[in-house]
């Protein structure tokens, strides 16, 4: 029969490799010497009349006799009222954490398996943020966490973490000398808490865990962007762009900045144009994969010739190309900024300020806000919207209309718009 002893220091100190000692004032409690460390036990038996092993923890802080003494009482407290310890133990060892969740999330969603709400998959794009978002922010803050132990509090301080810059970082961004600055910030916190949400119902869908705690939590305002050009940015755009031709920067992005301030399309809708998507003789774009799916754009007159006077690379499809290579133009961006500076317009003018300056004309010249949103290719909810493969006279005399009042206010000749080449007002 095993001897039976109140377990203090002397009793541990004493135990020899491979020894195991019981404690007298609590059943099944021992400590037991492996390896050179000496670890605190607990063996009892479950409702089910199985019996387990459950380990405390290390003698050393926190673990002292007496301190696991205390745990094995309240273990054994628990056994009582049909718990198992060990088991819990066990299932939260091989629990599925938010790291290995974010992994299946993540080969599902780029293999076209997890759709949008539009029954879509993710665009590219969406894809790219989406991975640095896992990347930079939720592996590093909740990736150690069981998904079924998130809780709202978790999500809320997570939030704020990256509000506070907390996972902030320099990354490399696999490309070459391609690096990333993760600053964090109250809006890359809303941003990501919206895809923290979206992999948590992935994780609802799999039984994973029974609800969402990201939508109990209340986020940060955005502040939405309804920044516009005025008429003094819009005639330094225009001189800017004149001056970008004079000095030999790159002609198709230079032309690709003067479209989006006809069309208002979103840039990577520009940037992945195609000739065979472009109807001169309907005036009319048909673009198979937007952000809102299937959409048809009218062209006015201007963009038409602006399209014609256009020269085609080598491989002749993309209307915009890059330097060199067949892809979309990879250094839009720094063109865009060098043409900002060439104006001295301020840093907050981006494309999409374009976009947003578009539709703020439009509105000006009196067109109703269906009419703003067929020029600029926001979802049609019709269902005769899905057969339309041209656009009508309504909306190319309103794309016309527009891309005048662009012109006048860029300081440019429709001729010389048309042309690619704005010309000083006279």
């Amino acid at each position: 029969m095993t001897e039976r002893k109140r377990i203090g220091l002397r009793e541990v100190r004493a135990l020899l490799p491979g020894e195991t000692v019981y404690d007298s004032a609590v059943p099944g409690f021992g400590a037991r010497r492996q390896k050179g460390a000496v670890n605190y036990v607990l063996r009892y038996r479950t409702a089910s009349n199985r019996q387990r092993w459950h380990t405390i923890g290390r003698h050393g802080a926190p673990w002292t006799p007496d301190t696991a003494r205390d745990e094995a009482r309240r273990l054994l407290g628990m056994v009582a009222t049909g718990a198992d310890p060990a088991a819990a133990k066990r299932e939260a060892r091989e629990a599925v954490t938010m790291a290995a969740l974010c992994d299946q999330y993540w080969e599902d969603v780029t293999s076209g398996r997890l759709l949008t709400r539009t029954g879509r998959a993710k665009k590219a794009s969406t894809l790219e943020s989406d991975k640095g978002r896992i990347e930079r922010h939720i592996k590093p803050l909740l990736g150690r966490i069981a998904v079924a132990a998130v809780t709202r509090q978790d999500a809320e301080s997570f939030m704020h973490a990256v509000a506070e810059g907390k996972s902030s970082a320099r990354a490399r961004t696999g490309k070459t000398r391609g690096l990333s600055n993760v600053r964090g910030g109250r809006g890359a916190a809303t941003r990501t808490m919206g895809l923290l949400g979206a992999i948590l119902t992935y994780a609802m869908d799999r039984g994973l865990r029974a609800d969402n705690p990201v939508h109990r939590v209340r986020k940060f305002a955005e502040n939405k962007r309804e920044r516009r050009l005025s008429n003094n940015e819009y005639a330094a755009l225009g001189r800017a762009l004149q001056q970008a031709h004079s000095i030999s920067i790159w002609p198709p992005a230079v032309n690709a900045i003067l479209f989006l301030a006809l069309t208002g399309w979103r840039s990577g809708e520009a940037l992945a144009l195609r000739f065979d998507q472009v109807d001169q003789a309907t005036r009319t774009a048909i673009l198979g994969d937007t952000k809102t799916g299937r959409s048809v754009r009218p062209l006015s007159r201007a963009t038409c010739e602006l399209l014609c006077n256009q020269a085609r690379d080598a491989t002749g499809k993309l209307v915009f190309p890059p330097t060199r290579g067949e892809g979309i133009m990879a250094g839009f961006r720094s063109i865009w900024n060098r043409i900002i500076r060439l104006g001295g317009l301020p840093a907050d003018v981006t494309p999409h300020v374009l976009r947003h300056s578009f539709a703020s004309l439009a509105a000006d010249i009196g067109y109703s806000e269906p009419t703003i949103a067929a020029l600029m290719g926001h979802k049609g909810h019709s269902i005769t919207s899905r057969y339309v493969h041209s656009a009508d006279v309504v909306l190319l005399a309103a794309a016309d209309a527009v891309a005048e009042r662009t012109a006048q206010l860029m300081g440019c000749a429709v001729q010389g718009v048309a042309a690619g080449l704005p010309q000083a007002a006279g």
